[in-house]
């Protein structure tokens, strides 16, 4: 009798593309990849409710999700709504609690509202927003990997992001951080598997660590 495969669905970050997943490669004989899109947030629409919707594009059962920044916010959101078999978030957070500072402060000015003009005209502060700084380099990855300008979405995926209000962890979610994230920095985060020298994009540029450990991680009860 063949061996059960394990559907594992991925979702991106705050308007990226899957092209972020195009270097994770899973044993075939154990695993089947699903990708994960965003779709156009409706008019007020709350992260929980964006996330049944997203249920909907799951047809397998017993799955495992795993999501990147605020892509982990919304397959935690997500798991509420749909049974899954692990949960992993990958240069993310568990709560509002390991939000910084600064996420903070924009929530409490409301500050929020003032960036998505701006950074839908302005790639490279979009890019400086959603993954840090120090991407002059860089640029032309992350335009490879933006794909969502939507002005209604980013200025939706922004305001979720950093009003998000998840007072505590989920049971039994696995987190996957870098000691050098600039986005959501470590020394905010508990409770994780440390990538050393991992930052915000490592699931890009540290994807080797996450073909060989993500079996494991899967697998295990």
């Amino acid at each position: 009798m063949s061996e059960e495969i394990i559907h594992v669905y991925l979702m991106p970050g705050m308007a990226a593309s899957p092209k972020i997943f195009e270097y994770i490669k899973l044993p075939e004989n154990q695993f089947e990849i699903h990708y994960l899109e965003w779709i156009s947030p409706l008019k007020n629409e709350s992260v929980s409710v964006y996330a049944l919707r997203m249920t909907e594009h799951i047809t397998h059962e017993n799955i495992v999700l795993i999501g990147v920044s605020f892509g982990g916010v919304l397959v935690q959101e997500m798991s509420k709504h749909r049974a899954v078999r692990k949960l992993i978030i990958v240069s993310s957070v568990k709560s509002m609690h390991e939000l910084p500072k600064k996420m903070v402060l924009a929530k409490t000015t409301m500050a929020y509202k003032l960036l998505p003009t701006q950074l839908v005209s302005n790639i490279e502060l979009f890019a400086k927003y959603a993954f840090g700084s120090n991407i002059t380099k860089r640029l032309e990855l992350y335009k490879k990997y933006l794909s969502v300008n939507d002005s209604n979405y980013l200025s939706w995926a922004i305001k979720e992001m950093v009003c998000w209000n998840q007072e505590t962890c989920l049971a039994d979610i696995i987190h996957i951080h870098g000691d050098n994230d600039a986005v959501f920095p470590i020394k905010n985060i508990s409770n994780c598997i440390t990538i050393k020298g991992g930052t915000h994009i490592m699931v890009i540029n540290k994807y080797k660590w996450f073909n060989e450990n993500l079996p494991r991680i899967i697998l295990e009860n």
